[in-house]
């Protein structure tokens, strides 16, 4: 019987110091076979392992138009994660995955996009950003709108340059009042209000977001108010995960498994979960 816990190896490739507590490790599989044959969409996620100390959840951060490599993206703030940290090029751990739903970007074609992203949570929105922007010429207008608490705690900064410079794409970034530095020339803001200030045309549209809790509670209102109808509206949602596979429960929301039936939910899906959530 296989063993569904059982990780494939990974070698990683390159680590990417993000910010000063945010790491992103290029990943590729040892088995040069398994590698061609893993598929996954934009929006799943996997389980990253170090061996002798656990595994973590995360999404995977590239897009699957570029399969030569697998990212993903992580913030140093547990065992797991801080035991990832002091790994290195060369180094060999374990991924066992795809799991999950995924960004429903086949139904998004010909329709305008708005991504929605704020922190760390720019790594999920990333991997279908990447989706479309290699797709372009099969959607309409695309609007990035990614704010940190910082300059500092800006991710991806070098795509966030590689955006501004698409002609075809609308980049704003955003940091929190506070956060700018002397020579700062983005916006200064709570990302809510820049979206407002962006004001994304919502017909014909989707809006995908991620982010802190708070951000997406003062956001949702906003495009709300912009005519985003509820289905039009998607996030995806990952603290809550540990086993991927459905097994341990600690991802249930009544009756609704967040490794199984998400991680990528619309807001009107997410409001008819049940109050626990």
């Amino acid at each position: 019987m296989e063993n569904i816990y059982k990780p494939e190896l990974v070698e990683i490739l390159d680590v990417i110091d993000e910010t000063p507590d945010i790491i992103t490790f290029k990943l590729k599989f040892k088995d040069p076979e398994y590698h061609k044959e893993f598929n996954f969409l934009a929006g799943q996620f996997a389980e990253y392992s170090v061996f002798g100390e656990g595994e973590c959840t995360f999404c995977i951060a590239s897009s699957p138009t570029r399969p030569d490599f697998l990212e993903c993206s992580f913030k140093a703030a547990g065992k797991v994660t801080n035991a990832m940290r002091r790994l290195q090029t060369g180094d060999t751990m374990g991924l066992r995955g795809p799991y999950g739903n995924y960004f429903p970007v086949e139904e998004m074609k010909g329709k305008s996009v708005v991504f929605i992203a704020g922190g760390i949570g720019l790594a999920p929105v990333r991997c279908v950003i990447w989706n479309v922007l290699d797709l372009r010429d099969q959607f309409k207008d695309v609007t990035i709108v990614y704010g940190a608490r910082s300059v500092a705690d800006l991710v991806y900064k070098r795509e966030l340059e590689e955006w501004k410079q698409m002609p075809s794409v609308k980049t704003v970034v955003t940091v929190d009042p506070g956060g700018e530095t002397p020579d700062w020339n983005g916006e200064i803001g709570f990302v809510p209000s820049i979206v407002e200030k962006v004001a994304p045309n919502a017909e014909n549209t989707v809006a995908v977001i991620c982010g802190p809790p708070i951000m997406i509670k003062y956001t949702m209102p906003v495009l709300e108010k912009l005519g985003f109808k509820e289905e039009n509206v998607i996030t995806t949602l990952e603290n809550r995960m540990k086993c991927g596979v459905g097994k341990c429960g600690r991802c249930n929301v009544g009756n609704v498994y967040v490794c199984k039936d998400g991680p990528v939910f619309t807001y009107k899906q997410l409001k008819e979960l049940p109050e626990e959530y």
